[in-house]
């Protein structure tokens, strides 16, 4: 919804018309944006280099489908 609304919210802004902008819809604001978890949706956890929530990443790195990761011991 970010990338259809992005050219008239930089148009209204560029122009000023305050009023019109604020009847764009709220999710259309990219400041709304939150990073979720690309295979199950989770929201909170998020761990950015994998693109994941925590939970997804434990199941796959212990089912040895993350290469590199391992499990930690000492």
């Amino acid at each position: 919804m970010v990338a259809k609304y992005a050219e008239k919210r930089k148009q209204l802004r560029e122009e000023g018309n305050w009023d019109e902008l604020d009847k764009l819809p709220r999710n259309a604001s990219p400041v709304r944006l939150h990073n979720r978890c690309q295979l199950t949706g989770r929201p909170k956890g998020y761990m950015r280099m994998f693109g994941i929530c925590r939970v997804t990443f434990r199941e796959m790195a212990l089912a040895g489908k993350l290469p590199g990761v391992t499990k930690a011991s000492w």
